[in-house]
């Protein structure tokens, strides 16, 4: 069997997938109901609720838990990585995100007094621990639902 092959009938895999992809549909949607707007880039972009990133992790965790058994040692690594990951989306990456507000308003402020470039940094980098928690029980109930 080669890799494409493997990968179309990995049941693990899919499930991980499904969940980042239902994780960032919702966002598409949500974003849409609150500015009245679509914006496909949602698809694709980081931060907002629920954490792709989470839901990715965990329905893969998940998913390993359901099909190797939860004391296996692929669960192990699996959910070890999981929990780096949402770490990691609730402090590092909304670190970066608090300081590109800051950054941002310097060059507001900045900008008003002599001409300077205005080039935003990207603010939405990072999650709420409330987001990575939901994107975390998205990826377990897809999990759950699909195998």
């Amino acid at each position: 069997m080669n890799f494409f092959e493997g990968i179309l009938e990995n049941s693990v895999f899919w499930v991980a997938f499904w969940a980042w992809f239902a994780a960032q549909f919702i966002k598409v949607i949500t974003y849409f109901f609150q500015e009245g707007k679509l914006n496909i880039y949602r698809m694709i972009g980081s931060g907002g609720m629920p954490s792709s990133h989470s839901s990715f992790v965990m329905g893969l965790s998940t998913a390993v838990g359901l099909t190797h058994g939860w004391d296996s040692g692929l669960f192990a690594v699996a959910i070890v990585i999981s929990l780096i990951v949402m770490y990691d989306a609730s402090g590092v990456r909304r670190a970066v995100g608090k300081q590109a507000i800051i950054i941002n308003n310097m060059i507001d402020d900045l900008y008003h007094h002599k001409p300077i470039t205005n080039e935003r940094l990207k603010e939405l980098v990072g999650h709420t621990p409330v987001e990575v928690f939901a994107g975390a029980v998205l990826g377990i109930v897809m999990a759950n639902i699909m195998l």
